[in-house]
């Protein structure tokens, strides 16, 4: 990030990482402590390499991450990881070519070493230990809503079913109760999901299967706007990438550290901070050894999200639809 960001972040969590000078020692700065947990968190390097670039020891830098971490989580989450403007990510997400649409929802695992208890608990199908991060992704590719820490084995829609964003989204809490009509059928704010999650009023996902021309169609304007979460989790990894190697850290702090990082990404995000495009090149490399698992199929469907999905596959075919 460039320097006048870092400085903002540095302000942001001054109020929780000021030290006092002791008889001891001076006191460890902000700005020092900032720039080593960064560095660890951007680079895939071991922490005796990040302290020898910092001048300290290996511990120190690890404080230094967590400290950092946890000051972000406590004192930042809440005002950069939020919905926003809603009219304006659905104005997006409808230039898109998806009306009504709040943002979309994904799922992505992140490597970590063996835990000590329940190991089996966190291999994933692809068998390698993870931790799945869900995120609900607004049109410009920044986090609106994280949950971060369900061990790898369990699947997105377990997953999904049992976090808060699920309960408002059902409550219809969420979004403002702005409704519109798609042929005859009312369709409330939505959000876009793969084949894993539950089609529902609140929820489209793609057609399975053989499908016909207008189902093809329907796929493709979800696929095309879903796919701005898949290339944030890409960004985040871009970023962030230790996130593409194992994450040498307790199981307790592993979502922190993790949560950190959706944080910062957003805040990159809204700064238009550079994407290097060399570093996919990197990032590549980096997580050949940890394919995503594949997603497992969802059937559920409730009646009224049916007649929905229908009626917007309609729209599209005859061109009604708000784009």
């Amino acid at each position: 990030m460039r320097k006048g960001t870092f400085m903002e972040l540095c302000d942001l969590l001054f109020p929780a990482l000021r030290c006092k000078n002791t008889k001891m020692r001076a006191a460890f700065i902000v700005e020092k402590q900032v720039a080593i947990a960064l560095w660890k968190l951007a680079m895939p390097d071991s922490y005796r390499s990040v302290g020898n670039q910092f001048g300290v020891c290996k511990s120190t830098v690890g404080s230094a991450v967590m400290q950092v971490a946890n000051s972000i989580k406590d004192l930042l989450i809440s005002r950069v990881v939020t919905l926003g403007n809603v009219q304006v990510t659905v104005d997006g997400f409808a230039a898109m070519g998806f009306p009504n649409c709040g943002g979309a929802i994904d799922g992505t695992h992140i490597p970590i070493l063996a835990p000590e208890h329940q190991a089996a608990e966190y291999i994933n199908c692809k068998g390698y230990f993870s931790i799945v991060v869900q995120a609900l992704v607004d049109h410009k590719g920044r986090f609106t809503n994280i949950n971060v820490g369900w061990p790898g084995k369990v699947h997105d829609a377990r997953i999904f079913r049992n976090s808060g964003l699920f309960q408002k989204l059902q409550e219809g809490t969420l979004f403002p109760d702005q409704k519109i009509t798609v042929g005859d059928v009312e369709m409330p704010i939505c959000i876009l999901g793969d084949p894993a999650y539950p089609l529902m009023p609140w929820l489209m996902k793609p057609y399975t299967g053989s499908l016909d021309t207008s189902q093809e169609l329907f796929n493709y304007r979800l696929s095309k706007c879903r796919m701005v979460a898949e290339c944030a989790f890409g960004c985040l990894k871009v970023h962030w990438r230790s996130l593409l190697t194992r994450l040498d850290l307790s199981k307790t702090n592993i979502p922190t550290v993790i949560t950190a990082c959706c944080v910062l990404h957003n805040i990159c995000e809204s700064k238009g901070e550079t994407f290097m495009v060399g570093w996919e090149v990197e990032v590549n490399r980096l997580a050949a050894g940890f394919t995503q698992p594949d997603t497992r199929v969802v059937r559920r469907a409730q009646e009224g999200a049916v007649h929905i999905r229908e009626a917007l596959k309609t729209s599209f075919m005859t061109g009604q639809a708000t784009v």
